[in-house]
């Protein structure tokens, strides 16, 4: 079992997406979804932006992966198709990939263009690898993202810093034990909203690297 721990430079609900009881990650982050497996923990850092450093926003415990179409296709993540006329969580649905005609097809999404258009750029990142990691054993934290002891950070050499990094289970036996120890109340909760849940209308641009409203 690997452990894969990033830093979560936007946090609106997303990616990942912790609504309707399952907390997937459809989009960003192509290289930790090309490479974690069924078992593998991911663990989401507050970063700089969002005043968190050394808080956890979200763990969860990948227990499913598919392609995008399976995902698209599948009725019980219906309800993570964005409706964006419809709630906060509505709006923020990740489930925008399906093929057709051998073309990639993007839902007026978090991911779009700021009219609802396609965003050539966003699609080419999230679609660069054709895999969405799901999880019925989670925790999002969001807004109320508890601090992870100094000293846990510490002995793996967490940093906040860009990109991901891996370490194997027995590494990380500290951080995992301290979330279980700690969090056990909160297990397939969403404890708080996202930092920029109020922000929901609005778009990201990969190419930009800026939040579009």
């Amino acid at each position: 079992m690997s452990v894969y721990i990033y830093v979560v430079a936007r946090d609106f609900g997303f990616a990942p997406n912790p609504f309707h009881g399952v907390c997937t990650l459809a989009t960003c982050k192509p290289i930790v979804r090309r490479m974690a497996a069924e078992g593998d923990w991911i663990f989401g850092m507050g970063g700089t932006k969002l005043g968190a450093v050394g808080r956890c926003i979200f763990a969860m415990q990948v227990t499913e992966c598919m392609q995008f179409d399976e995902y698209w296709a599948d009725p019980r993540f219906k309800d993570k198709r964005p409706v964006r006329n419809g709630s906060r969580t509505m709006m923020l649905g990740d489930n925008i990939y399906h093929r057709a005609n051998g073309q990639w097809q993007q839902l007026d999404s978090h991911h779009s263009r700021p009219d609802g258009s396609p965003d050539i750029h966003n699609i080419k990142t999230d679609t660069g690898t054709d895999r969405v990691l799901i999880s019925k054993h989670f925790f999002y934290f969001g807004k109320d993202a508890p601090e992870v002891p100094k000293e846990i950070l510490e002995k793996i050499r967490y940093k906040n810093l860009r990109g991901h990094r891996v370490y194997l289970d027995d590494q990380c036996r500290e951080l995992l034990d301290w979330l279980t120890a700690t969090q056990s109340k909160n297990l397939n909760r969403v404890v708080d909203d996202p930092f920029q849940f109020h922000q929901s209308a609005a778009r990201y641009s990969v190419s930009d690297d800026k939040i579009l409203d």
